[in-house]
């Protein structure tokens, strides 16, 4: 299984970007989906997360801003970011888990710049 992100980009404080994450390959049921970043020196963290079932998650930071989708088939997720703000500058990575074991997958990463 590969996961394929796109979308990033550098765009001014009060921008929006949308990323997409599109997952290939031979696997079972996805079960969650979901994206997180790591800014310089910084931990990687949760951004959002979207539910086997439907129901979604958010790091408080983004809450208001940022909203998370998938696609019928369940294999792209999707990031709308909008009122992009220079903290959230950060390499971005899409994730998901399938299978009964729940199989964590990882994307490549994807830069996301906001600056004037």
């Amino acid at each position: 299984v590969q996961l394929q992100a796109s979308g990033g980009g550098l765009v001014q404080p009060g921008g929006s970007l949308r990323l997409s994450c599109a997952a290939s390959g031979t696997f079972s049921s996805i079960n969650d989906m979901g994206w997180y970043r790591q800014a310089p020196g910084k931990q990687r963290e949760l951004v959002a997360r979207i539910l086997s079932g439907g129901s979604t998650n958010y790091a408080e930071s983004v809450k208001g801003r940022f909203t998370i989708s998938r696609d019928n088939a369940k294999t792209t997720v999707y990031l709308q970011m909008n009122s992009l703000k220079p903290e959230d500058t950060a390499v971005y990575y899409c994730n998901l888990d399938y299978g009964i074991l729940r199989i964590a997958v990882w994307g490549q990463g994807t830069q996301v710049t906001v600056s004037s």
